[in-house]
């Protein structure tokens, strides 16, 4: 193999991997506005709707917005949440739900997409009534 074609190949490998983190740049700020649009509009207004719910059947969750970010807390239990949060290193980037529940001494963590491979401005009220219903299960059961 001849230096000249090693080089052009990288010469092209270091092209497109600087169009592709251009691009991934350009979604992650694209994502970023649909995700504030989204808790906004969307998510923000369901979770307080849920949470008012949970309270009216005797479940005492409260909803409320931590820099940048939306959660549904337990109002007993301190580890018990649902966050959703925007994830900029999935590809492309999307909403993640983050739940965390203690069950005796343990914490038990899970992650995952409130709808995979859909962007912010995409995800609609019934998507995250359903994800939140869902991610809120092992609560309904005590």
């Amino acid at each position: 193999m001849e230096i000249s074609t090693v080089r052009n190949q990288l010469t092209r490998a270091i092209e497109a991997a600087r169009h592709r983190n251009q691009r991934r740049r350009e979604l992650t700020v694209e994502a970023e506005r649909g995700f504030q649009l989204f808790l906004e509009q969307v998510a923000t207004p369901v979770t307080k709707m849920l949470a008012t719910a949970l309270k009216a059947e005797g479940h005492q969750f409260t909803a409320f917005t931590p820099g940048g970010g939306l959660r549904l807390a337990s109002d007993t239990r301190r580890d018990d949440y649902i966050d959703l949060a925007l994830d900029t290193d999935a590809e492309p980037p999307q909403v993640v739900g983050r739940i965390s529940r203690t069950r005796g001494s343990r914490t038990l963590s899970d992650e995952r997409p409130v709808k995979p491979g859909t962007a912010p401005g995409a995800i609609t009220e019934e998507d995250v009534l359903a994800f939140l219903l869902t991610a809120i299960e092992p609560w309904l059961e005590r």
